[in-house]
Parts: structure tokens; sequence; C-alpha cells
């Protein structure tokens, strides 16, 4: 009994030192840093807008306000159907955001139980998931995206359908690449030696092995679905109107880059503090994930 207490207690405590050494490196950039603060101040703002900013505030039109300039009344000014644009960057951030995590999730899940499959049983199976892979891989994210999006409507669930289709493909390769290394390993050899199923194995010891760089890569993913969105919102293809988007908003502020170029600025600005504190998230932690950068 004691010898079982003294073991728990050394694998909580090895988790723990563990944990405490990858915030130790990822703390040492400083753009990680910045790019973590940025993006839980965006996380805070989006999700309690609704303590200081009601909805109706980013939906009501009122044409006496139509294209009023910056103001104490409101800050980022109001759009073309006179609503206040900073409640609709705030509230399109929510859409944007949403999407893009639901996405890179379900991309995340589906993406690294094929690549995990893949990789640990090989042979007839291998091929067939990766044949079908270079199909998908064949046509462009951007295209693929649209043709999902055209074929199945307008609507959230599609997007993050799309979305999920056009990025799985990369877990696929990068979770069976790791499970090709890692299934050889001795820990995998004595748990198949103790007659684990193949499902225990993959879940309980290829899987968490693994993690750092499936992490790493969400990270980094997320960025470029926001993006994405945004682009497929812009060309009619993401949120139906009036719901609050950025890529929606820039389709809506083209006809007025000169008269008013405030409708352009605040929300291809919100686009791009979020991807660049997400992108600089990713980087301190694959810098902090990675073995060889220890010191």
């Amino acid at each position: 009994m004691e010898t079982a207490n003294n073991t728990t207690q050394a694998a909580v405590y090895k988790r723990s030192s563990q944990a405490k050494e990858i915030w130790r490196r990822f703390r040492k950039s400083k753009g990680a840093l910045i790019g973590l603060i940025l993006l839980v101040l965006i996380a805070a703002v989006v999700i309690l807008v609704p303590l200081f900013l009601p909805y109706d505030l980013a939906t009501e039109q009122d044409y006496a306000k139509m294209l009023a300039p910056p103001s104490a009344e409101h800050l980022f000014g109001c759009d073309g159907y006179g609503r206040d644009i900073l409640a609709r960057v705030i509230y399109g951030g929510r859409t944007s955001l949403s999407v893009a995590l639901i996405a890179t999730l379900t991309s995340c899940l589906l993406g690294s139980a094929l690549g995990a499959i893949a990789g640990y049983f090989g042979g007839w199976v291998d091929s067939l998931i990766m044949r079908a892979l270079d199909i998908f891989m064949s046509v462009p994210d951007i295209l693929f995206t649209m043709a999902v999006v055209v074929a199945l409507g307008a609507s959230a669930t599609n997007l993050i359908i799309a979305l999920t289709l056009a990025y799985f493909s990369n877990y696929v390769r990068l979770v069976r690449s790791q499970v090709l290394s890692l299934s050889e390993q001795d820990y995998v050899e004595a748990a198949r030696a103790g007659g684990s199923g193949n499902a225990r194995i993959i879940l309980s010891h290829i899987i968490p092995n693994a993690i750092g760089v499936i992490i790493v890569n969400v990270t980094l993913n997320v960025a470029k679905i926001i993006i994405y969105e945004s682009t497929l919102s812009f060309l009619g293809l993401g949120m139906p109107p009036p719901q609050p988007e950025w890529g929606l908003m820039l389709s809506e502020a083209r006809e007025f880059m000169r008269t008013a170029p405030h409708l352009l600025f605040f929300p291809a600005a919100a686009i791009v503090l979020c991807a660049c504190s997400v992108n600089l998230v990713g980087d301190g932690l694959r810098d902090a994930l990675d073995p060889h950068l220890k010191s």
C-alpha cells in the first residue's frame, strides 16, 4: 500500500514538474506572453459583452446615424445601416471565434482518430486512409470549403462542416507520423505483451505522448480558420445577415472605403489582432513543448 502511494505521489509530482517546466519555457518568450494576454482579453470581452453592450445595438438599424464617424456615443462609429460598429465587432468576434474553435476541435478529433488508426494498423488500412486523404488534399482548401457551403447552404453548422473537412487532413498526416514512431517504443510493446487491446494502447499510450504536437497544431490552425471563415463570409458564404461577423462587415464596408474608412478598419483590425495573438501563443507553445529547446 505504501509503495502504491509513493508511486502515485511520484507521478503527480512528475506531471506538476513537467507543467512548470513547460510554463517556464513558454514565459521566456515575450511574444508568446503578449499573445496570451491579448487572447485572454479578447476572450473576456467577447464572453462578457452582454453585460455592457446589448445585442440590439449590433442589429437594429437607425438610418439617422448612417455612416456616423467615431464619437463618444459610438466609439467605432456606425455602419451603412446605422448599426453600432463596436457592438458588431465584438458580437462578430463571438461568431468568428466560436466557429473557429468548434471547427478546429472537430477537425482535430476526426484527423487524429484517422491518423492514429492509419499509423497503428498500417497495411491496407493505412493505404485506404492515405489514398482517400490524397483526394481531399488535391483540392485547395478555400475552393473545397466554398463548394461545401454552396452545396449545403450558408449557416453556422454547414460552415463548421466545411472547415472541418478542409482541415482534418493536416492532423491525419501529423498524427500518423507520430504514431509510426511511437508504436515501436518499448512501453507500447510492454502494453501489448500485457494483453492491452489496440484501442487502449492508442488512447492510453500513443495519443498522450503525441499530444504536445497536436496542441501546437491546433493552436496554429485556429488562426488559419479565423481567416478562412472571414474570407468565406466576405464572399457571402458565411453567416447570413444581419448577424454580425467580421468577414461580412468587411464585405459591407467595400462601397464606403473612401467616404467612411472606419467601417473597414475596425473589423480588419479585429481579424489581424486575433489571428496574430493566436499565432504568437502557438509559436510559444511549439518552443515550450519542443524537447530540443529545453534550457
